[in-house]
């Protein structure tokens, strides 16, 4: 009879985010199909876990993912987890799901955080509606093919991104979409976790004189709809003074507006500070 896979979240920073039913999972099962086995040995360490680990990554052979597959086969329970996070997700747990779909294995989840769904809720960008498009490409081609294909994209749109290669990415942000929104979450429920919503142009000013540090989730704002009339400073005042009363910040919502509009940010913030006052 065979036996199951358990598709695990872990932590993505924050140890004390890891459950219990994790936590019993990791326990009970006969084996881990772990993406880094040192990044897991100290998470099983921290909590007194001994559960035998193998190491399955996206440089894993055919060979080495038949030895899993094999083992489940046979009866064994398997957890796959990643360095953190849901596996799965822009990562080569989904081969694994794969398989033991194509052989009727059963599959379970035991859910967890995602860096993702994270940098959403804090992002305060639009989240009604949402694309994520994980890692661009370091193929100059393929990265630009990538982002031309978003240019005319309505969602708001997500993106992991390495310390070292964040200024590139804005640069390229900048030139295929313009001056838009765009909320920079950095290291998520860890010490130093961060959180900047502001225009490309600032980002890119922003990281001239900082290094950047950490792991990064870009959440970019989706394309504006074409505005069937163009908008005058007063209905642009309306439209952010309920904005506000909403619960947005005025000064980002105003940015927002002035680069969608070509109004002048300062104007428009002097306008709806007067109107808020009135209300007062």
């Amino acid at each position: 009879m065979s036996g199951i896979l358990y598709v695990v979240g872990t932590p993505i920073g924050n140890l004390g985010d890891i459950t219990l039913r994790q936590l019993e999972i990791l326990e009970q099962v006969s084996f881990i199909a772990a993406e880094d086995t040192r990044v897991t040995r100290k998470l099983l360490s921290h909590f007194d876990l001994h559960t035998p680990l193998v190491s399955y990554h996206e440089h894993s052979t055919a060979a080495a993912i038949e030895q899993i597959m094999a083992r489940i086969r046979n009866g064994e329970t398997c957890a796959c987890v990643t360095d953190a996070g849901m596996p799965c997700i822009s990562d080569p747990g989904s081969i694994l799901v794969q398989h033991c779909m194509a052989e009727q294995i059963s599959i379970q989840v035991i859910p967890g955080p995602s860096a993702v769904i994270a940098a959403l809720a804090i992002s305060g960008q639009d989240t009604g509606r949402f694309c994520f498009e994980g890692f661009l490409s370091v193929n100059k081609k393929q990265r630009h093919d990538h982002l031309e294909s978003l240019r005319n994209e309505h969602r708001t749109m997500v993106f992991y991104e390495a310390p070292h290669k964040l200024q590139n990415t804005l640069q390229d942000l900048h030139k295929f979409f313009g001056d838009r929104s765009i909320s920079i979450c950095r290291e998520l429920t860890k010490l130093h976790e961060e959180v900047q919503r502001v225009t490309l142009s600032e980002a890119i000013a922003y990281y001239e004189s900082v290094t950047p540090k950490g792991e990064y989730v870009l959440v970019l704002a989706g394309a504006a709809d074409a505005p069937t009339e163009e908008l005058s400073e007063e209905q642009a005042v309306a439209a952010i003074v309920q904005r506000v009363r909403q619960g947005e910040r005025a000064a980002d919502v105003c940015r927002e507006v002035a680069v969608e509009t070509g109004l002048t940010k300062r104007n428009l913030y002097k306008a709806v500070m007067a109107a808020l006052a009135e209300d007062a």
